[in-house]
């Protein structure tokens, strides 16, 4: 009796617990999700990928770069406005990321540039990924690549499932 209700309590303690995503990866005290890219024109030499990394750790790590079989090069980048101009440039130092801290890579952002791709970024295709922290080490990465317009994994717009950044969908 003690014997079953110990198995039915572990049980019950199990599916409390959220299951993994398919993209999403752990190394050491990271947690990478919601890796995704945008779908790229023909003949596009650049494309950009998108991802969510927590630090559940005690000290901070940081995002150095990576690699991809979609491209020659793996960037990180930064696009801020300066005097009323959006300006993107590299990020030479990587993206710390502190203890506790949420760090997300989006559009308008901190972002990976996937640089000199050998192939079309397709929407509902697939990018293989390596990133590389200081601390943590390299973790595979699967981005799920959306349309060419999206601003969100799912190819809406933030907290707006099946928006594609305007107001598409809104019935007038």
């Amino acid at each position: 009796m003690i014997r079953t209700a110990l198995i039915l309590a572990a049980f019950l303690i199990g599916a409390g617990v959220a299951p993994v995503k398919a993209g999403d990866a752990h190394v050491g005290a990271l947690k990478i999700t919601a890796a995704w890219a945008r779908a790229t024109p023909k003949g596009a030499s650049v494309g950009g990928g998108y991802l969510t990394i927590i630090n559940t750790g005690m000290t901070p790590d940081r995002l150095l770069g990576g690699s991809s079989d979609a491209s020659k090069s793996f960037g990180l980048h930064e696009m801020k406005m300066d005097n009323g101009i959006m300006k993107m440039r590299p990020l030479a130092n990587g993206i710390e990321i502190k203890p506790g801290q949420t760090v997300e890579l989006k559009p308008g952002g901190e972002h990976i540039m996937f640089v000199g791709l050998n192939k079309q970024l397709m929407k509902g295709g697939h990018i293989k990924g390596t990133l590389n922290f200081e601390k943590a080490g390299k973790v595979d990465v699967d981005f799920s690549v959306a349309g060419i317009g999206a601003q969100a994994p799912d190819g809406g717009a933030p907290g707006m499932p099946g928006m594609s950044g305007g107001m598409k969908g809104m019935k007038h």
